[in-house]
């Protein structure tokens, strides 16, 4: 399935934590969302992104944008990573897989690895109203979203 922009964005609730579970449609009417899928919690590639996010968690602030990062990794995986990264933004458990296919953001196949089932690295913008501006997925996991489009954007929402 491919997520496109201008098509209502499907909702999800994942687990942030063992007792947090946090819904998309929590946000609806109040914050535009950023939504980044990554391959694999402590791999330098994510960890780059992500950190790269959290240093510049202001600008999305600023855009009243709420960033979620979503991979298939486990809620203690997540938790773990979140500590020692101190990300300041939630990583939600997609470890059925069900969220990163219904936005076409899975691998059959991780490259190199044959690992089946991993996130693609991509990003969706869902605005107030729960309507996608901005998708990208990436073929790559070796690629990162382009930020200045995604700033952009949210920057034009705000």
């Amino acid at each position: 399935m491919s997520i496109t922009v201008g098509q209502k964005a499907p909702d999800f609730s994942l687990h942030q934590s063992m007792n947090d579970k946090i819904s998309l449609s929590d946000f609806t009417g109040s914050k535009n969302v950023l939504i980044l899928f990554f391959p694999q919690a402590f791999t330098g590639i994510c960890t780059k992104e992500l950190c790269g996010v959290r240093d510049d968690i202001a600008r999305y602030s600023n855009a009243n944008a709420q960033v979620i990062g979503i991979s298939v990794d486990s809620v203690f995986t997540l938790a773990k990573f979140t500590e020692e990264q101190q990300y300041n933004f939630p990583l939600l458990s997609d470890f059925n897989k069900d969220v990163s296919t219904s936005y076409g953001a899975i691998y059959d196949s991780f490259t190199g690895m044959n690992m089946k089932g991993v996130s693609k690295r991509a990003a969706f913008i869902v605005d107030k109203q729960g309507i996608i501006q901005y998708a990208e997925v990436l073929e790559s996991a070796g690629d990162v979203p382009n930020f200045t489009a995604i700033n952009e954007v949210l920057a034009n929402l705000a």
